[in-house]
């Protein structure tokens, strides 16, 4: 299984439309849909493992949903917090 990014989504992107764009791909084992903190809100990206990333990566990297190119790759890995670490003075 593959890990990927996927930015630059529609804020009314659903998980079942991540699904049903990605699994004719192949196979979606999850799906991590970042929602700010404190509104609940979608922030526009998410985490998917599936199978045939590569393939997922070329052909959907650029392409255009509900309005919006997406921006789609190899997950770095997930911050749970600060992007930079604060220093203690």
């Amino acid at each position: 299984m593959d890990k990927l990014y996927v930015g630059n989504m529609s804020f009314t992107t659903k998980e079942s439309d991540v699904i049903d764009h990605f699994s004719v791909i192949g196979k979606v084992a999850s799906i991590k849909m970042i929602s700010d903190k404190e509104t609940g809100m979608f922030r526009g990206f998410c985490f998917i493992e599936m199978e045939n990333g590569d393939q997922a990566i070329k052909l959907c990297n650029g392409k255009e949903i509900f309005g919006r190119k997406l921006t789609v790759s190899a997950a770095k890995g997930e911050q749970s917090g600060p992007k930079y670490p604060r220093r203690a003075f």
